[in-house]
């Protein structure tokens, strides 16, 4: 088997079991913080800060293990995310007071980077013709485990507590870093070059498209992110049990799981075809949408039916903005680029939580749809402007970039 095959297939069960052991405790924070806290008055505050501390530290150190990737290799830093993760999990059990708990969380955002640092080294180990295909691929292993983690998440919690979905979280996550063991990184020459957050932003700065594409991201995982802190609240507002809320919510987080694990594969070959500038837009169309859509909600089977409509168009987006900056990158730069990507996903994973937990609270969980909506068919109005403009300007910026993308499967 080639090497790049067998790296997809052994990063694509770390990344999954890494992400299954994220989704099995995160979505049930806000019953951890009323139940097991004490949290009773700003609830969703306290949620939203608890997701968000941790991406707000892995936003921050993401460009440090991106400039460090680059010169040592992906495998190393997917060892340490995966070892600092597990004990990061882990600390988790032993929290019993709000403060403490966010200081675990800031420790689990240090900790970070197994996911830009495991698409670094399938973007690098991987022939270019097949580059499209393997970031499908590997878009469906988060996905896959963020269908399973809230189902398992949801089934030990009546078992064993919430207390005890840290712990099977730690297990999970150390399983993923062993297996990071059997990756074989290609060795060829390193330029070890010495950077900076800033002389990175410069160098993506100078790139054609990049800087656009992380803008992108930023709005992009606010607006999806800003639902994370209410959803199981919501949940029981369309008439979920609150006994049963954990099971139930765990069950509409991983619609959208089970739709990205059937179409991000082939989104990875449609975006080949037909570019993937055009397979954002259409990401993007579809997601706001079926965001608007899921207001209409007045029970949780039509909810989650709505959370799967939505996924199937979504999961084009992130292997679409993953495979052009790829594409637009320099080979030495591609861990510092993705890693800068990182950042901004980071920052909006940061400011959704926030958003959501304010928002939430204040103005009602309905509003938050809509304005997730409004969002992502804005960020589709400008994707779609901007490859106009560029249709233009041939071998110019997006156009350039996207007829190069194509040749990729070719």
């Amino acid at each position: 088997m080639p090497h790049w095959k067998r790296n997809l297939y052994i990063l694509w069960f770390g990344l999954f079991f890494n992400h299954m052991s994220y989704t099995l405790s995160v979505p049930f924070f806000p019953l951890f913080l009323q139940n097991d806290l004490g949290i009773q008055s700003g609830l969703e505050v306290w949620s939203g800060i608890s997701i968000s501390i941790s991406f707000l530290i892995s936003g921050l150190c993401a460009p440090f293990w991106g400039s460090l990737a680059d010169r040592y290799g992906s495998k190393l830093m997917l060892i340490r995310s995966g070892v600092g993760l597990a004990i990061a999990h882990l600390a988790n059990y032993f929290v019993y007071d709000p403060y403490t708990f966010i200081a675990v969380r800031m420790f689990q955002g240090l900790m970070a980077g197994f996911n830009p640092a495991s698409i670094t080294l399938v973007g690098t180990n991987t022939p270019e013709k097949h580059v499209g295909y393997a970031l499908g691929v590997i878009s469906t292993s988060t996905a896959a485990g963020g269908i399973l983690g809230p189902l398992v998440g949801g089934v030990l919690s009546h078992w064993i507590g919430l207390r005890g979905c840290f712990i099977a979280s730690g297990i999970i996550t150390l399983l993923s870093a062993v297996m990071v063991i059997w990756v074989k990184e290609a060795r060829g020459p390193r330029i070890v070059v010495r950077t900076s957050i800033l002389g990175d932003l410069k160098k993506a700065a100078s790139t054609p498209g990049l800087m656009r594409i992380y803008g992108l991201i930023l709005l992009v995982s606010t607006s999806v992110l800003i639902i994370e802190p209410v959803l199981t609240l919501y949940v029981v507002q369309i008439g979920g049990d609150v006994s049963s809320a954990t099971l139930s919510a765990g069950i509409v987080f991983s619609a959208i799981g089970v739709a990205t694990v059937i179409m991000g594969p082939r989104w990875g070959r449609i975006g080949g075809k037909i570019g993937y500038e055009k397979t954002l837009f259409i990401g993007l169309l579809g997601g706001g949408i079926g965001s608007l859509l899921q207001l209409t909600a007045v029970n949780l089977i039509y909810f989650g039916s709505l959370r799967f409509v939505y996924g199937l168009f979504f999961a084009a987006v992130y292997p679409a903005l993953n495979a052009l900056i790829i594409k637009y990158a320099d080979r030495d730069f591609r861990g510092r680029a993705v890693s800068l990507s990182q950042t901004a996903n980071q920052f909006g994973i940061v400011l959704g939580p926030l958003l959501g937990g304010f928002l939430g609270g204040w103005t009602g969980i309905p509003f938050v749809f809509l304005l997730t909506g409004i969002v992502l068919l804005g960020a589709a109005w400008t994707v779609r402007v901007s490859e106009r403009n560029q249709a233009n300007k041939p071998g110019l910026g997006m156009a350039a970039a996207d007829a190069g993308a194509k040749n990729i499967t070719k």
